[in-house]
């Protein structure tokens, strides 16, 4: 069992029943394998938590990198209609999991806080680039509870409109 499987098992728990579900011999259930191999890869609750925090602070980054765009804010609406285009919309799933305890939220947060405020003051309009990056958190979470708003007609539309804020 690799750890990201792991990892997608307690996502989708959290998905299906929510934080009270998650515990480390539902997720091991869900997984298929052994609480003792669950813990091999994660000691404990939280550090199953962590690992989702993490694994989503670097995917985003990784899809920001991969963008092709002159500014920052373009290659977020990019990074952003990627994660939606793929259906791997793990932020409430991590969001959810990690609410409970401030000292593993506080990585999201500080990657949120950077993704949104990043290259700002290069921007030709920093106050549309932060509207329309707002509008890609919008746009992520609805995605994520709608998968009927994931038409390719859709989010076609909605990323030249927020190109065309810029």
């Amino acid at each position: 069992m690799k750890r990201d499987e792991l990892l997608d098992a307690a996502e989708e728990l959290l998905c299906d029943q929510g934080s009270a579900a998650l515990t480390l011999a539902a997720v091991a259930d869900r997984a298929g394998v052994s609480k003792g191999g669950l813990l091999y890869h994660f000691n404990s609750k939280e550090a199953l938590i962590k690992g989702m925090v993490e694994r989503l602070i670097a995917e985003f980054d990784d899809l920001m990198a991969a963008q092709p765009g002159d500014t920052y804010t373009k290659r977020y609406i990019g990074a952003t209609l990627a994660a939606v285009r793929s259906g791997r919309l793990r932020r409430w799933a991590v969001v959810t999991g990690a609410s409970g305890n401030l000292f593993l939220l506080a990585p999201l947060r500080d990657a949120m806080a950077r993704w949104h405020r990043e290259g700002l003051a290069d921007e030709s309009d920093p106050v549309a680039s932060q509207i329309v990056r707002l509008a890609c958190e919008g746009l992520w979470d609805v995605a994520s509870h709608d998968p009927d708003l994931n038409t390719e007609s859709d989010l076609q539309a909605l990323e030249a409109r927020l190109l065309a804020l810029l």
